[in-house]
């Protein structure tokens, strides 16, 4: 009496789709994300959990692996290997034996990406935490950006079997050559799919390859959908439907050692599956999840279960104009280091010569040079310079820099900065815009800094505004808290800011601001 039967004739029937590396924290509740993951067909995510464990610890941690659990979809996860250039953080972060601990938990599927760089230098447990991984049969994750050749070969040594960091077909050839799993991404932060295309005309085996999202901000995830755009742009791009599923259900099920459970239909397999019109056209009618349906027709069928995180977040630290005050070695010329913003995502080291007033170094919107500063959880601020960001007045400050647990904010003069910065600690967290002492939108992430506990799509609505905006003010890319959250972060080349001043990440050195 409680059997139900779909009626399919003349349908597709598929896999349950899987994002083999997703970040599920950016800015919503896991709970919010699951709606819309849902509606698109993903019945099984591995998210990456670095983005919460400098904010949050390891309890918080915890918490929010517990939350995914018991979800009307599968949320498995990767333990990080927890690579920062902020020193302040060493006394938060989890301990080794703590990290082993959650490798041991079943919805580990293995460790996280752990920056090659950093991996090869040999300051991180990265080395320890792989070798357990692979001991328990599990997976290492890689991240190897702009890594080839003899390099890529001695990061591989460490047990790494997957990258999702190849940004054209030569470089995922390449990756595929070595053995390993080439994720190509396509999400909110990274659109890398169109450029490793030409490689389905390569005569090649793609049944390592891989797609995955790599981070969806929410406004994509509405607008767009997740999986099944994916799936349906590598289509349209030309490869061949069939290999594409593939890359979306079996492949990723294989790399993860979990295809006796999911990745494909048959007997002694969880039943996900989904339902579609036609190959060509990747548009989800029915969603079933663990045998049950989830969703049909558009209408969610369940509800996925709402979870308290706790406003576990930033507070208690107060900034003035003068703590974004740049001091010079002298009156007059000054040479400084600074950061230029080339892409969204991509800065180099530029020099260049600046005028000292009053023994201080300003920004000169003008020049489209502007302060730049960490203020870490402890109140430590480092102020450095950056050109290119299109800002020619107001603040801009966000909570959800990545691998940090501060504030990195940026602005035309010290007064919006420090009212941005202070505005962002006395929410608990968040973004915030301001202009001419006037807070213009602000979000709120009161849960460790990085999560709203606002529905999804007044988050989104609160993004696009933030952009237009910024937009307004003269910013010119097109992610404004985007471009800014990556400015802490040492895996994307090539100078990044930390609570100790400028980092060469190549070198991994901190480097002067005042030469």
């Amino acid at each position: 009496p409680q059997t139900e039967v779909i009626e399919a004739s003349g349908k597709v029937i598929l896999p349950g789709f899987i994002d083999g590396h997703a970040h599920m924290v950016y800015y919503h509740s896991p709970d919010e994300f699951i709606r819309y993951a849902i509606k698109s067909g993903t019945t099984t995510i591995i998210t990456e959990v670095m983005d919460l464990v400098f904010c949050m610890g390891y309890e918080g941690l915890v918490s929010y692996l517990d939350a995914l659990r018991d979800q009307p979809i599968k949320v498995f996860f990767t333990v990080p290997p927890l690579i920062t250039p902020n020193r302040s953080l060493q006394g938060k972060l989890p301990e080794l034996d703590q990290l082993l601990e959650l490798l041991q938990r079943n919805e580990a599927v293995g460790v996280g990406e752990g920056y090659w760089q950093e991996v090869l230098r040999g300051g991180t447990h990265f080395p320890i935490l792989s070798a357990r991984a692979l001991r328990l049969g599990k997976a290492v994750e890689g991240h190897a950006a702009g890594c080839r050749g003899r390099k890529l070969a001695a990061y591989l040594a460490f047990g790494v079997s997957s990258c999702h960091e190849a940004v054209n077909a030569g470089e995922a050839l390449e990756r595929l050559r070595m053995g390993l799993w080439a994720m190509i991404r396509e999400g909110s932060i990274r659109r890398e799919l169109e450029a490793v295309a030409p490689i389905k005309d390569m005569s090649i085996n793609l049944r390592r390859m891989i797609l995955v999202s790599d981070g969806l901000d929410p406004r994509d995830l509405i607008e767009k959908g997740y999986m099944d755009f994916i799936l349906q742009k590598a289509i349209d791009l030309g490869f061949d439907p069939i290999l594409a599923i593939q890359m979306v259900t079996l492949n990723v099920a294989e790399h993860f050692r979990l295809d006796d459970l999911i990745g494909g239909i048959a007997p002694g397999k969880c039943a996900d599956i989904v339902i579609i019109r036609g190959l060509n056209t990747i548009e989800v009618e029915c969603v079933i999840s663990n045998g049950c349906v989830i969703m049909k027709d558009g209408q969610l069928k369940v509800t996925p279960r709402k979870v308290n995180l706790g406003h576990k977040g930033l507070g208690g630290i107060r900034v003035e104009p003068a703590d974004f005050v740049i001091r010079a070695k002298g009156e007059g010329v000054q040479k400084v280091r600074i950061i230029e913003q080339i892409t969204e995502l991509v800065t180099r080291e530029a020099l260049l010569d600046v005028f000292s007033v009053d023994g201080e170094i300003k920004a000169d919107p003008e020049r489209d040079l502007l302060k730049l500063s960490l203020v870490n959880w402890q109140g430590k601020v480092f102020t450095g310079l950056i050109r290119g960001l299109g800002m020619k007045e107001g603040s801009l400050a966000t909570s959800a820099a990545w691998e940090n647990a501060g504030v990195v904010v940026v602005g035309a003069d010290e007064k919006d900065m420090a009212l941005a910065t202070n505005r962002v600690f006395e929410l608990g967290g968040g973004i915030v815009l301001v202009s001419k002492g006037q807070v213009l939108i602000e979000l709120p992430l009161p849960i460790g800094g990085v999560i709203s506990d606002l529905p999804i799509e007044e988050v989104a609505r609160k993004l696009k505004e933030i952009q237009e905006e910024a937009k307004k003010l003269g910013f010119r890319f097109p992610d404004a808290p985007l471009t800014l959250a990556t400015l802490s972060t040492p895996a994307i080349p090539f100078l990044r800011i930390s609570e100790d001043g400028l980092v060469d990440v190549k070198k991994g050195e901190i480097v002067s601001l005042v030469i």
